[in-house]
């Protein structure tokens, strides 16, 4: 069962891979859904948000923490740990002299960045290779963002190129489910 779980989601990331081979057809991507979040009650209410450091075929939500930080919110980003095999949110405050490159070629705070318990954040910028409309997210493969949610208490919102949203994605027991998701052109609530 579980060998099967496995094949499904290995199957919908080559199809994801395939799909995304091209530039996004939301060419308006970060001002299409930059506006919206940043008028929803979920951005109003939130002190405290966790980014990620988008990778070049995710959504470039590098606008939205410069807004944050401009509005005096509390901003972090993930920050690998590596006698946890986890990661940890870590305050940013200063781009330009906060963030590293990370074990995995991914930008992330460096060591000198104060770690901000998890259930401090209000908000949490999910990414994803897929989503689904019930809140359910396909990651990379290795579960670093899964064991992250399930310790939070914050809003968990996927963040997509609508091109991700999919009819279903295969889910396991220690899969984390999100709460809604933000696409160019929708704002999908589960």
């Amino acid at each position: 069962m579980m060998n099967d779980l496995l094949q499904a989601k290995a199957t919908l990331r080559e199809q994801m891979r395939t799909r995304r081979a091209g530039p996004p057809a939301s060419s308006q991507w970060p001002d299409a859904w930059c506006d919206p979040l940043k008028r929803s009650d979920i951005w109003q209410h939130a002190q405290a948000v966790l980014f990620f450091a988008p990778l070049p075929d995710e959504p470039n939500i590098w606008p939205l923490l410069d807004v944050a930080l401009a509005e005096k919110r509390v901003c972090a980003l993930p920050g690998y740990v590596s006698h946890l095999k986890g990661y940890m949110a870590r305050r940013v405050v200063d781009p330009a002299s906060d963030l590293v490159i990370g074990k995995f070629g991914i930008r992330e705070c460096a060591d000198h960045c104060p770690e901000i318990p998890l259930n401090h954040l209000d908000l949490l910028l999910v990414p994803g290779v897929a989503f689904d409309a019930q809140g359910h997210r396909l990651g990379r493969g290795k579960g670093f963002y899964d064991r992250l949610l399930v310790r939070v208490r914050g809003i968990k919102c996927g963040v997509a190129f609508d091109e991700q949203i999919v009819s279903a994605v295969p889910v396991g027991p220690h899969d984390a489910r999100l709460d809604c998701i933000l696409t160019p052109t929708r704002w999908i609530k589960t």
